[in-house]
């Protein structure tokens, strides 16, 4: 049995503290010790505070209370901590974070008594190399996007796999997208709806000049090679929209699969195409 859990959300979300106290009560009533950055910890009888970099070594699994936003800023936090994460939506549409308040303790639950079904996820790296130095390095679970600003002019991409070149998209931009990341801002520009659990890598060109420029599905054992062939200036590499990189103009981006996954718990009461179903509403007139 998990003795420790730790919980993430936002702290002027007054839903989602409301939602951690009950929990930090549900959990110390099992004899389950409950960590929060302290922030939060503060607001909530019987917990236990932490920054996240110490609750990624004291946990045996993470809650993540909010929407998909949340739940992607830690996971960048956990990275490499091998924590399985349990995504409770209280924000929008809410691919990520998947468990619904109803499900919430029957799920809880049966991890408690050892038996969650874990579903592994993988996630991309991204290096920017200027004038053959590497100048930074990201990982994410959902996409890296190249992409121009409001008033810069149509940009140049040459993209290249595994040293071939493929093409070299113009147009505002290019997502790179784990199949994860298929329904968020990819399938916005045209992307495929691809299975989470798929190895491949997306990549979805942003308003493409040339119509013949298609979203194109490859192996995740591939590395994907994108240089910024105009002079525009004003071009920035994004990662799950959260952390930006500005670029200078010939600078590559290679993309390949990261070295570590993530684990989410998944509901037993429902799969993938049923969440499909209810976030799309398919089916419905």
């Amino acid at each position: 049995m998990s003795k420790r859990v730790g919980l993430i959300l936002k702290p002027n979300k007054n839903e989602a503290i409301e939602l951690a106290k009950e929990l930090t009560t549900w959990f110390n009533q099992r004899h389950v010790q409950v960590f929060l950055e302290e922030q939060v910890a503060s607001l909530i009888n019987n917990a236990l505070a932490c920054s996240r970099a110490e609750m990624g070594r004291l946990i045996d699994f993470l809650i993540v209370l909010g929407g998909d936003g949340t739940l992607l800023s830690a996971v960048r936090d956990m990275a490499g901590k091998n924590v399985p994460i349990l995504g409770v939506n209280l924000g929008g549409l809410g691919f990520l974070t998947e468990i619904t308040l109803e499900e919430l303790y029957p799920v809880l639950g049966q991890v408690l008594e050892g038996k969650m079904e874990i579903e592994s996820r993988m996630k991309l790296k991204a290096q920017v190399i200027r004038g053959g130095e590497l100048i930074g390095e990201y990982t994410v679970l959902n996409d890296a996007v190249i992409t121009k600003s409001v008033l810069a002019r149509i940009i140049n991409i040459k993209s290249s796999i595994n040293g071939a070149y493929v093409t070299t998209y113009r147009g505002d931009g290019v997502i790179i997208s784990t199949p994860t990341g298929s329904t968020a801002y990819s399938l916005a520009a045209g992307g495929p709806i691809v299975y989470p659990t798929l190895d491949s890598i997306l990549i979805t060109p942003i308003c493409p000049h040339a119509l013949t420029n298609r979203p194109l599905l490859v192996p995740d054992r591939v590395k994907v090679e994108f240089k910024l062939e105009s002079e525009e200036s004003d071009v920035r590499l994004t990662l799950d929209g959260q952390v930006g990189c500005p670029l200078q103009p010939f600078d590559q981006v290679l993309v390949s699969k990261a070295p570590d996954s993530v684990s989410f718990i998944r509901s037993p009461f429902k799969d993938y195409f049923q969440i499909l179903r209810t976030k799309f509403k398919w089916g419905e007139r």
